[in-house]
């Protein structure tokens, strides 16, 4: 499964500090210095390295190379399926898309974090009412579950992000998978299920594809750029006016071109890889976005709210560049479409 790659890519393993009063969680990496970051744990948390379908240089934490076990499951779904006839059912619009693999992935996934992490199986509830996920993902969250991200362990998964692109069988799809403690993004992995690209990121440890670092490129001037967007769901008279607005302000810019490609997810990846410099998008969710938000920033790039002020992830927008330069000009030269929040849904 998917998770296997957390553990291979990054060689690390997660556990309450027995030493500690507070549980202290102590962040295990063999190659690296033990970073002990403090949390409010309501229950031990475990990861072990188990076997996965990469596995780890000792040597060089990017390093990552195949050995096909359990994990290729999921790419073995999405491929076959990518050829097939799907039975597709719509979400917010008619553009809005979900397919049975989306709902047979997210399954899988989540089955298996919660059969290595126990005490993720509950939600915990604080009062009448409200509960804490320790799961946000995309199908759950279009069933009807609450995204609200507290400071406890929290998953953040897209099972197959550019459903579109799956149902039309353009190979631009992805699986991500972001992690966050106290309401902090502490890794993320991105995998591209066609080509077979490991996008991989951890706080303060760097971001790699395939074990090769990745490093944004660095661009300031807005006509040297090409910018990336996605549409969003929603087609009405008003929000297509403003978005083709905004990619006119744009090329009137001078910017060297907008790119569409029909996943976000694997957009931001381009951006982090530095085969892009921007990237802009209002409609986008938590979970497009959490993965990548660790793997650009590790990759020495910015992620940033459309106003100019820090990323809120639940808000529904971001602008993030390879410099803070590119960001604040794309952010300048936008028009807000307003989609809401994910945690008030």
């Amino acid at each position: 499964m998917l998770v296997d790659l957390y553990v291979r890519a990054f060689g690390w393993r997660v556990h309450a500090d027995p030493r500690s009063s507070s549980r202290r969680l102590l962040w295990e990496i063999p190659t690296w210095r033990d970073v002990e970051v403090e949390v409010p744990l309501l229950s031990w948390l475990r990861m072990e390295g188990a076997a996965g379908d990469l596995t780890i240089s000792t040597v060089n934490p990017g390093l990552v190379s195949p050995t096909c076990t359990r994990a290729p499951s999921l790419r073995r779904i999405i491929r076959k399926a990518l050829s097939e006839e799907k039975r597709v059912s719509t979400k917010t619009s008619a553009a809005d898309l979900v397919t049975e693999t989306d709902h047979v992935v997210e399954a899988l996934i989540l089955q298996e974090l919660q059969q290595r992490f126990p005490s993720h199986r509950e939600l915990l509830t604080l009062e009448p009412d409200r509960w804490i996920p320790r799961f946000i993902a995309e199908e759950a969250a279009a069933a009807g579950a609450k995204c609200v991200l507290t400071p406890s362990p929290t998953w953040i998964v897209d099972p197959i992000d550019g459903t579109c692109n799956f149902v039309h069988r353009f190979p631009t799809v992805a699986v991500s998978i972001g992690f966050a403690v106290n309401q902090e993004l502490e890794f993320g992995v991105i995998y591209h299920c066609t080509e077979e690209r490991l996008y991989t990121g951890r706080r303060g440890r760097g971001a790699f594809c395939n074990g090769q670092r990745l490093r944004v490129s660095g661009e300031t001037d807005l006509s040297k750029a090409l910018v990336l967007t996605e549409i969003g769901p929603r087609r009405d008279p008003t929000t297509l006016k403003l978005f083709l607005s905004n990619m006119e302000r744009l090329l009137r810019a001078g910017a060297h071109g907008v790119r569409v490609i029909g996943s976000s997810t694997l957009a931001l990846c381009h951006l982090a890889s530095g085969a892009a410099d921007a990237y802009y998008q209002f409609g986008l969710h938590c979970w497009d976005l959490a993965a990548a938000t660790v793997i650009i920033r590790e990759a020495g790039g910015v992620v940033m709210d459309t106003s100019g002020g820090p990323l809120d992830l639940m808000s529904c927008r971001v602008v993030a560049a390879g410099t803070r330069e590119m960001a604040v000009l794309i952010a300048q030269a936008l028009q807000t479409i307003n989609y809401g929040r994910d945690d008030e849904r």
